[in-house]
């Protein structure tokens, strides 16, 4: 087998209509369809694939190796590109979005924003200055 590239990702979605506010509303993906299936092909692909480990999510999130009991553990993550993550995060904050990580300044230069998605999907919210063809700066 030979994987060339990743053709498709989604969150399985419980409730259409919360995955429509958080994707299409708060992120402004432009999603188009109905309620069986909501898709758009206008956005870039992966630039970044990984198997990342619960415990390694959780260090991330909660500075810990376990994942708090009391909040839903995730299945997959996603993470958006944006140019602005200080706004993106106000901006879900004022959706009442409940944010886990909020513009965090990771030791390889990525800035973060992580919360869970209405599907449990732990999504970030991110300016990645490798994969923007940037190097590192620590600022």
């Amino acid at each position: 087998m030979d994987v060339r590239f990743v053709a498709g990702f989604g969150p399985i979605a419980p409730d259409v209509g919360a995955a429509r506010a958080f994707y299409a509303d708060a992120l402004r993906l432009p999603l188009t369809g109905d309620d069986e299936y909501l898709s758009t092909p206008d956005i870039d692909g992966v630039k970044h694939f990984a198997v990342w480990p619960l415990r390694g999510a959780a260090q991330s999130c909660f500075g810990t190796d376990e994942w708090p009991a009391e909040v839903p553990v995730p299945q997959g993550w996603i993470e958006f590109d944006v140019d602005d993550v200080a706004a993106a995060t106000a901006e879900l904050r004022e959706r009442g979005y409940e944010v886990l990580v909020a513009d965090r300044l990771e030791p390889w230069g990525q800035r973060v924003t992580r919360l869970l998605g209405p599907d449990g999907l732990l999504v970030g919210i991110t300016y990645t200055p490798h994969l923007r063809g940037e190097s590192h700066s620590a600022s």
